[in-house]
């Protein structure tokens, strides 16, 4: 993902990444309150806030450390994204009533914070996909894609990999087409349609 779009909100996630005690006692400060109003909102107790909000800031820092997740949100609606879904899975295993206050309405946020966190997630699990589905692929088209996504000529790619134009536009062309039928494929497995 560019780094162009990154929301100044990364500096959490850093924080997080960097075991910075100071910035993670402010997002507590800051965000765990709201996480606990709305889990006592919705059949949860004091504890149940504690450990989702707990949870979700490791969710986010192994999204961060390990799949390069970028902001491309303000953090609060992202976070407070993370929390209400892991709650509501939390209410499904419980067997719980369901959620009766939607979070998106308990703070003036806006609802559009809410929509670029989603789509914020979504595009970090699309990339994650897309790495995924790219690295089960042979080794040659694994090859010419990668090449393929810099800015180098197609020309100099066809002469660095020594086949022909021709034969590397073909063949680019043939991988996209079998990459694209792979995401496609696993999208709902991933969750992501």
């Amino acid at each position: 993902m560019s780094t162009h779009n990154v929301h100044a909100d990364q500096h959490y996630v850093h924080a997080l990444l960097q075991n910075d005690t100071q910035a993670v006692a402010e997002i507590y400060r800051r965000f765990a309150g709201k996480v606990k109003y709305y889990i006592l909102q919705n059949n949860g107790t004091a504890d149940d806030a504690a450990d989702i909000f707990q949870e979700s800031l490791v969710d986010i820092y192994n999204q961060a450390k390990y799949k390069g997740l970028q902001l491309t949100c303000p953090f609060e609606p992202f976070l407070l994204m993370v929390c209400k879904r892991k709650w509501l899975n939390e209410l499904k295993k419980k067997g719980r009533q369901g959620v009766t206050k939607d979070i998106d309405g308990q703070f003036d946020i806006g609802e559009d914070s809410f929509r670029d966190a989603e789509k914020t997630w979504a595009d970090n699990e699309k990339a994650r996909l897309f790495k995924t589905m790219l690295e089960q692929m042979g080794e040659r088209c694994k090859e010419i894609i990668k090449l393929s996504l810099t800015d180098k000529p197609q020309e100099e790619i066809a002469a660095a990999l020594g086949v022909t134009y021709g034969y590397l536009r073909k063949k680019k062309s043939e991988c996209m087409a079998s990459l694209v039928a792979a995401i496609k494929e696993n999208l709902s497995k991933w969750g992501l349609t």
